[in-house]
């Protein structure tokens, strides 16, 4: 069954096989909109980039205050990655959903996803140098800091952190820039 505004089911955003389509139009941080809402662009799915793209395509996203889709492109290069490299990637994900949560005001989920990409990203740092120039021990740092201010911020009332003003520099530095 479809209703009149094309989602199948009742009133679920499912194809006619039951799948989740996922269709509803998301604000910057990916939060859901109504139906019928101007929303961002999504990330297309699925995407296979050398490290490089994923990582410029990433940073701007980040850049442009939204971590929820730097976290898809983030997820494709998990998906699309050697074994060895997916510890990486899935960490890179989790600090953008990490960003992404304290954003949207959840400073709890925001700070716990922070120190686990953290964690899975703080392996990765090669003798000499950053796995494709990623800048693994100023990410690490950055994401610390943020995650304890978050908390401190919202014990204390503060606002959520802006997504845009906090987004880190992937390669070279990870602090905001």
């Amino acid at each position: 069954m479809t209703g009149d505004d094309g989602r199948a089911g009742r009133g679920r955003d499912r194809d006619a096989e039951g799948r989740a389509r996922n269709a509803r139009p998301r604000d910057g941080l990916g939060r859901p909109l109504p139906y019928g809402s101007e929303g961002v662009a999504r990330q297309p799915e699925g995407v296979v980039r050398r490290p490089g793209e994923s990582l410029r395509e990433a940073q701007r996203l980040l850049d442009a205050g939204m971590p929820f889709h730097a976290h898809e492109v983030f997820e494709d290069a998990w998906k699309s990655g050697s074994g060895d490299e997916r510890e990486l990637w899935q960490g890179l994900a989790q600090l953008a959903v990490g960003l992404t949560h304290a954003a949207r005001g959840n400073a709890t989920g925001g700070a716990r996803l922070l120190r686990r990409g953290a964690g899975r990203v703080a392996g990765h740092e090669e003798a000499g140098g950053a796995v494709y120039g990623v800048d693994v021990a100023g990410l690490v740092e950055w994401a610390g800091e943020l995650a304890g201010r978050v908390e401190r911020g919202a014990a204390g009332g503060a606002a959520p952190p802006d997504a845009a003003a906090e987004a880190p520099r992937l390669t070279g530095t990870g602090t905001p820039g």
